[in-house]
């Protein structure tokens, strides 16, 4: 069980998690059903999952938590170009989709490196 507060990737992704709920409150009110719906259960799902994978007893469990956690980054990525394609975002896409680049990266690296410990076992 790994410690929550000490994971840089953790914080990041609870900090870009809470960045998307305050932007898309701006949405249209048409939207707050869909499109801002879907992509703050997202982005949530990206913090949640290496939350519950660091709750788990093994570095297995925890590799495939961190797995959900980079398919749900994958989503809002998505959803971050569909938002901006449809004016919702303005100048909020590229601050937000550099803020999800960098938390692919680190999820990538803390995968690896549960890889490698798991492969070392």
């Amino acid at each position: 069980m790994r410690e929550l507060s000490k994971l840089k990737v953790w914080e990041k992704a609870q900090e870009f998690g809470l960045d998307i709920y305050a932007i898309t409150k701006s949405f249209p009110k048409e939207e707050i059903y869909r499109i801002a719906n879907q992509i703050r259960r997202a982005a949530v799902s990206i913090p949640n999952n290496i939350a519950e994978g660091c709750g788990r007893k093994s570095k297995k469990e925890l590799s495939d938590f961190l797995n959900i956690a980079m398919g749900s980054a994958s989503e809002v990525e998505y959803l971050l170009l569909l938002s901006y394609d449809l004016h919702y975002l303005k100048d909020k896409y590229q601050m937000l989709n550099e803020n999800l680049i960098e938390i692919r990266k680190m999820l990538n690296v803390f995968m690896q490196k549960i890889k490698t410990d798991i492969n070392e076992n």
